[in-house]
């Protein structure tokens, strides 16, 4: 599946069904952001416990689409409890296996200085030798931590059986295209989620079957278009993790970058928020009457308040304190919101797409 036109829905918006008895079906769509997608595993467990929620698909990227894959996997061995369970071992995983990693901000700042709630002369260090040394020189084998955390995680074969529970589409960039490639079910290996989050200036770009791929954020962070074509429920919760505002302007180097990144990460949500907000305006209005458009129902979780205060080495910070604290902001975060917004699930959504997105 490429980024084209799909075909029409598989249910339309009076038709789709959103809710089962008490509970009420959703989708999830999972943004990238290196370790900070720890906040989205804290979210996603805090979801698991509400026996009213349930899961239709799951579209992510990058360390999203971590989550997306392990979270799947967990669900189809264990369900809810299988799905914590191995959210909690991935994590510890990743933070155990990237403890020698030459790019580990918590060993480097040790040399050039602390970065948790600031910019890190580590990072400085990290990212002028990847800019220097292209993974291709700084990397040749191309060696990649997340590979066997993920491989001692996931359970691929599960993930690409019918049976599977979660519909997943995950995305990637493709480099000689440009366009957003999205690896659905049948098609999910170690490899395609690799790809999703295959940042250039770190890792060689994956290569499958004769295509080579970069981080989806580039063109999808995550992408909203699988769900509607291919789910049942019109219901997406969001789990951004890059900052859509920022009140300072950015003045260093390194801050310059990092807001360029986040800007361009978000800008594709933006688009099909605002695609969203049209279509939903032209149903509203009376002009779309035959079921030919979907409503969508649009829901949030986020931080901006933590993620903002986090320097920008945060995101490869992998110590497990940090990323247990970014888990339980999440838990924290989504309760909050199922405590106000639950009721509102297969109604309307929760975000004022018009204040935030346009």
């Amino acid at each position: 599946m490429d980024g084209s036109v799909a075909s029409e829905p598989t249910a339309s918006p009076d038709e789709a069904p959103t809710s089962r008895g008490e509970t009420k079906l959703i989708n999830l769509a999972l943004q990238g952001g290196g370790a900070h997608g720890a906040f989205a595993w804290g979210v996603l467990d805090r979801l698991l416990d509400d026996h009213r929620i349930e899961f239709d698909g799951i579209s992510a990227t990058s360390a999203g689409a971590m989550n997306a894959t392990v979270f799947a996997s967990g669900m189809a061995a264990g369900g809810r409890e299988g799905a914590k369970k191995a959210l909690a071992e991935f994590w510890c995983r990743i933070s155990q296996a990237t403890l020698t990693s030459p790019l580990q901000p918590t060993l480097l700042d040790r040399l050039f200085g602390h970065h948790s709630m600031g910019q890190s002369r580590g990072f400085v260090f990290s990212e002028l030798m990847t800019r220097l040394f292209l993974p291709y020189e700084f990397n040749p084998l191309g060696q990649n931590p997340l590979r066997n955390a993920l491989l001692d995680s996931v359970d691929f074969t599960a993930l690409t059986a019918k049976s599977c529970p979660i519909k997943l589409y995950l995305a990637a960039t493709n480099v000689r295209t440009g366009k957003v490639k999205i690896f659905a079910n049948s098609e999910i290996s170690v490899d395609s989620v690799l790809a999703s989050a295959c940042l250039p200036f770190l890792f060689q770009a994956v290569e499958i079957d004769g295509e080579a791929y970069w981080d989806g954020g580039y063109t999808g962070n995550p992408p909203i278009f699988p769900l509607i074509y291919n789910c049942s429920s019109g219901d997406v919760l969001i789990v951004q993790l890059s900052p859509s505002r920022r009140e300072e302007l950015p003045r260093s180097s390194i801050e310059i970058l990092n807001r360029v990144n986040e800007i361009s990460f978000n800008s594709s949500l933006i688009r099909e928020m605002r695609a969203i907000r049209f279509v939903t305006q032209l149903i509203d209005d009376g002009y779309v009457a035959n079921g030919s458009l979907r409503r969508m129902r649009i829901h949030a979780v986020a931080a901006d308040d933590v993620m903002t205060k986090l320097g920008v080495a945060s995101k490869l910070d992998a110590n497990w304190e940090f990323l247990t604290r970014l888990h339980d902001i999440g838990r924290d975060r989504a309760g909050q919101w199922l405590d106000v917004h639950f009721d509102r699930l297969g109604i309307e959504s929760t975000v004022d797409l018009q204040a935030v997105y346009m």
